[in-house]
Parts: structure tokens; C-alpha cells; sequence
């Protein structure tokens, strides 16, 4: 058998793309944010798309809006689904 040296590996295409292979995120604190209670904002409060209960952010947030406790209840289902 001949040893074989990571010098003689030569990259598929898939590796040579140049297209990325993890989506990246544009730069910003929207998830921090999100997390963070600002004071200043005032007007209709958006509603938990699970529970219903009133969550901090605005009514006009966009994408689907969680209280605290879904938010939480969320995070423990993703971090130990795998």
C-alpha cells in the first residue's frame, strides 16, 4: 500500500466553486436587538404567533414575532433537536 500525502489531494469542483457555502449575515445587531427592551418605542404591540400574548416589538416588526417565553421555549427545541 503507498502512502498517500494531503500534497497529492487535489480539490473536487465542489470545493473550487466560488459561490459560498454557508449563507453569511449581513452586518448588525437585528438579533441582539431583538432581545434588548427599548423604552422608546411606543405604539401597538405585535402578538406571539404561538401563544398570542403581547410580545415587545412593534406591530409592524416584520417576520413572526415571539414573547419572551417562546422565544426561550424556541431556542431549547433548535439546541437539542441534533
Amino acid at each position: 500500500m503507498t502512502e498517500s500525502t494531503t500534497d497529492e489531494i487535489e480539490p473536487n469542483e465542489a470545493e473550487t466553486s466560488e459561490a459560498p457555502a454557508v449563507c453569511t449575515l449581513p452586518a448588525g445587531d437585528d438579533a441582539e436587538a431583538a432581545l434588548v427592551h427599548d423604552p422608546a418605542l411606543t405604539g401597538p404591540r405585535a402578538d406571539c404567533v404561538l401563544c398570542g400574548e403581547p410580545t415587545e416589538l412593534p406591530a409592524d416588526h416584520p417576520g413572526s414575532t415571539l414573547c419572551p417565553v417562546c422565544a426561550w421555549q424556541q431556542a431549547q427545541r433548535i439546541a437539542c433537536s441534533g
